[in-house]
């Protein structure tokens, strides 16, 4: 079966750039297929009791440098390939910005690493790729 949209839900992980190297041969094999590159982000937040507890701007600013970081490593990697990607960068849940991107530019397959960056943050609310798998109306290839 060949895929004519492929999206990349990626964040600099290891397991991210399995998934790049597969989404990358998935869009040389198939002639004329475009391959659109996600790097979802959220600022985080800390919780005193029930209250949300105000993080320094420096902090978000951090989070917010090292996604910028991120997108262009990865469009270096794709322009070196020689492959014409969309690649954006999106503030928000990454589970739900990927599956909203997905629907909203009518992607034929999510490419998705097993494990990302989640830590801790993933023990408690679940993996994104787990949630993706999960939700997804489209095949989704999990990458390990």
């Amino acid at each position: 079966m060949l895929f004519s949209k492929i999206l990349l839900a990626y964040d600099g992980s290891k397991a991210a750039n399995k998934a790049l190297d597969r989404a990358i041969e998935l869009a040389k094999v198939t002639p004329g297929s475009s391959l659109h590159v996600v790097h979802a982000f959220e600022f985080p937040r800390f919780f005193i009791g029930e209250a949300l507890a105000p993080l320094p701007a420096s902090v978000n600013k951090d989070y917010y440098d090292l996604a910028v970081q991120t997108t262009e490593d990865v469009k270096k990697r794709l322009d070196s390939e020689g492959l014409n990607a969309v690649v954006e960068l999106l503030q928000g849940s990454p589970a739900e910005m990927i599956l909203g991107y997905a629907k909203q530019h009518a992607v034929d397959l999510i490419v998705i690493g097993s494990r990302g960056l989640g830590g801790i943050r993933e023990f408690v609310l679940g993996s994104v790729s787990h949630n993706v798998v999960q939700s997804a109306k489209i095949p989704v290839l999990v990458v390990k």
